[in-house]
């Protein structure tokens, strides 16, 4: 993923709200939301060179999404795939912050990152690129964050415009096509907001939407999770076709805990 909005213990009735969008190279092969095939118990889109994910729940509540941290020095061509943080922590039985503690040595042979790991009780975000965030392995407090590919809440306007709509969606009640339009805003921001990444002015500009629309990179899918108070999950998740974006399918999923 390269957003990931959510909102946490907002409210009685949905206590996690999770709107993401997956930017990715377009060649790069992909499934779709579904059953894994080898863990039928964890739903979630599967990338088929590494075999990880980028975002996945499981049948008892489980969650784990991931985005990366850009990073302009050169990327480790042996590094271990980040994707494969999702599904270990989706396969395994460990709460959230043990799950963060367990990787914390190994944490540093991985390309840059921010983690995201929750069950029904709490949400642990984590990162390799931070050891001073004063939300760094801790439970998250409730309330309505963003992550893209810096640290937790960094005020990038894509983060800041995100929260400010996905507030807005769930003021009447949870709906997920409400939820899906905040995901689907390819409004560029203002040059003088851009943050400073290291890239190309032009690159910096055109990753500064919600919803990218590149010639070879841009957003593959949009993703909208509802955890309900009763413990059931509704995932929908929506494809795009390369450079127009244009949805190409569908996929709307129940899932009982």
């Amino acid at each position: 993923m390269c957003l990931i909005l959510f909102a946490l213990k907002t409210g009685p009735d949905h206590p996690l709200v999770i709107a993401a969008n997956r930017d990715e190279f377009y060649g790069r092969p992909t499934a779709a939301a579904a059953p894994w095939p080898d863990a039928p118990h964890i739903v979630g889109g599967r990338d088929l060179r590494e075999g990880g994910s980028w975002l996945g729940i499981t049948l008892d509540g489980r969650w784990a999404a991931v985005t990366n941290f850009r990073d302009v020095s050169l990327p480790r061509s042996d590094a271990p795939s980040r994707g494969h943080l999702v599904g270990d922590f989706l396969r395994g039985d460990l709460s959230p912050a043990d799950y963060v503690e367990q990787l914390r040595p190994s944490a540093s042979s991985y390309n840059g990152f921010n983690l995201l790991v929750g069950d029904q009780r709490t949400v642990v975000w984590y990162s390799n690129r931070s050891d001073d965030h004063p939300l760094l392995a801790m439970p998250l407090p409730p309330g309505i964050y963003g992550l893209s590919n810096h640290l937790l809440d960094t005020p990038w306007p894509k983060i800041v415009r995100g929260k400010r709509e996905l507030a807005k969606a769930l003021a009447p009640g949870a709906d997920p096509d409400a939820i899906m339009e905040t995901l689907l805003d390819r409004t560029l921001a203002d040059d003088a907001d851009l943050p400073s990444t290291g890239i190309p002015l032009e690159q910096e500009r055109a990753l500064s939407a919600l919803f990218i629309a590149g010639e070879a990179y841009g957003t593959r899918s949009s993703t909208v999770v509802l955890m309900r108070g009763d413990g059931r999950t509704t995932l929908v998740e929506r494809a795009f076709h390369p450079v127009d974006g244009v949805e190409v399918n569908r996929h709307h999923l129940t899932i009982p805990a």
